[in-house]
């Protein structure tokens, strides 16, 4: 499924963390197609990251690759400082990073714990406050969280993620009341079962069950993210803050 999408982003600055593989890497396609100037950032898989853009070809002239950690606040901090020189204020923020680390939270690691609340959660604090600072100044911004509904239903094994998950949400309506004065907005899109790699890697079975879970009886695409989250970037969603977008299928 494509994303055919009249929202326009052109000379736009839009930063997309975890931008370079599934979710994150259609949210990139999705702003590079409506005009955007993009900026997609990665932790570690350099190969992947490479594959993306090469296989852009033209399009991705308005893509620039950034390697860094998001759990990092100096790394974070760099980044913008030195984003702010080469290309400007963002009008646009994506927190797509995240990870998992799946156990019986008997079983679960102290860094199994952390690593997930460090990258998930905080991950979305150093992206957020640094481009907030920026965005003041222009009165104008979007961020946009992606988060999970596990953080509002739970799934067993996920006590680390869940609360991360949770933890965005609630971030995200704090920081909506904070600088809707300067015409910024801080909203979520929440994504169920998305055919992704994760999901392709699944036994046959467990896939059959959770789909069952879902009332439309189908998973999502990562197109149908990604065209929620250009919605909530855009201009015509001015008046919607503090919300999360559930893209689930009814789940």
């Amino acid at each position: 499924m494509s994303t055919n999408c009249t929202f326009s982003f052109k000379d736009q600055n839009v930063i997309v963390t975890g931008g370079t593989r599934g979710i994150g890497k259609a949210i990139s396609e999705a702003f590079l197609g409506a005009g955007a100037r993009v900026c997609a950032t990665y932790a570690s898989n350099d190969n992947a990251a490479s594959v993306f853009k090469e296989g852009l070809g033209n399009g991705g002239a308005n893509l620039t690759l950034k390697k860094f950690n998001v759990a990092s606040y100096s790394e974070v901090e760099s980044f913008f400082k030195e984003y702010e020189t080469e290309v400007g204020v963002p009008h646009v923020v994506v927190n797509n990073s995240g990870i998992r680390r799946d156990a019986i939270l008997a079983m679960m690691s102290e860094d199994d714990w952390s690593s997930v609340i460090d990258t998930n959660l905080s991950g979305t604090f150093n992206m957020s406050k640094f481009a907030v600072k920026q965005m003041i100044g222009s009165r104008y911004g979007r961020i946009i969280n992606i988060t999970s509904p596990i953080g509002k239903y739970g799934m067993s094994g996920q006590t680390n993620y869940g609360a991360s998950k949770a933890g965005q949400v609630g971030f995200t309506r704090c920081l909506a009341k904070e600088v809707a004065k300067r015409k910024i907005t801080v909203n979520c899109v929440s994504p169920g079962f998305i055919e992704t790699e994760l999901l392709a890697n699944l036994p046959e079975e467990l896939m059959k069950k959770y789909k069952e879970q879902v009332p439309m009886r189908r998973f999502g695409s990562v197109a149908e993210v990604a065209s929620a989250v250009l919605f909530l970037a855009s201009e015509e969603a001015s008046y919607v803050t503090g919300a999360t977008l559930e893209v689930a299928g009814g789940f």
